[in-house]
């Protein structure tokens, strides 16, 4: 998605695919109409769609702060191996 005054992390993969065959251009707002007719005629089929956006949302924050994690004790250690 692609948007005005917005930022997307992508994991390398995805950015090698974007690359590859992506397009620069706004997408944030492109097809609203079809995307709200998915998520309806999902929740047609029985799907709850808070619970699905929730789930997603559970574990994004959850690799964020595995990231971040990983991050600062790399930090930590690349620091004590300098003698900081």
């Amino acid at each position: 998605l692609i948007g005005p005054h917005t930022v997307n992390t992508m994991p390398d993969p995805t950015v090698e695919a974007f690359s590859d065959h992506g397009t620069v251009a706004r997408t944030i707002d492109v097809g609203v109409g079809t995307a709200r007719a998915q998520w309806d005629e999902l929740a047609g089929h029985g799907v709850d769609v808070n619970d699905v956006a929730d789930q997603l949302e559970r574990e994004g924050v959850a690799s964020f702060i595995k990231s971040f994690e990983d991050l600062i004790s790399a930090l930590h250690v690349k620091a004590s191996s300098l003698g900081s």
